[in-house]
């Protein structure tokens, strides 16, 4: 399945307030699963002394795996939002990332370095 695909599928079960003119629902919806994810990694730390996968069960990364599906699809909806597709985000990023890089910035600060 492409990002465009997931993407596509995801917005059929989409059912929030004023669809197609809120960016507010999804973001802050986007928000709130990064945190459970972050805090579902948090707690792992905190009673396994790890901050590692390594040595997990599967069914626990099954677990993770379905907190970031939730985070996903949150920024799935928040692209549409925007009118544009998980691909398009996917490529701007990566072309964001390598031009740090070759200017030798990817380790500083701030958003337009």
């Amino acid at each position: 399945m492409t990002m465009n695909e997931y993407q596509e599928k995801a917005g059929t079960t989409a059912a929030y307030p004023s669809m197609g003119e809120n960016l507010c629902y999804p973001a802050m919806k986007l928000a709130g699963e990064a945190g459970e994810y972050c805090d579902k990694v948090g707690k792992r730390w905190r009673n396994t002394g790890s901050m590692s996968s390594r040595g997990m069960e599967s069914r626990e990364i099954e677990d993770y795996a379905k907190e970031l599906g939730d985070v996903l699809w949150y920024i799935a909806a928040s692209a549409q939002e925007l009118g544009v597709t998980l691909e398009q985000i996917a490529e701007l990023n990566l072309k964001k990332l390598a031009d740090r890089k070759e200017r030798g910035v990817i380790k500083s600060e701030g958003d337009n370095r």
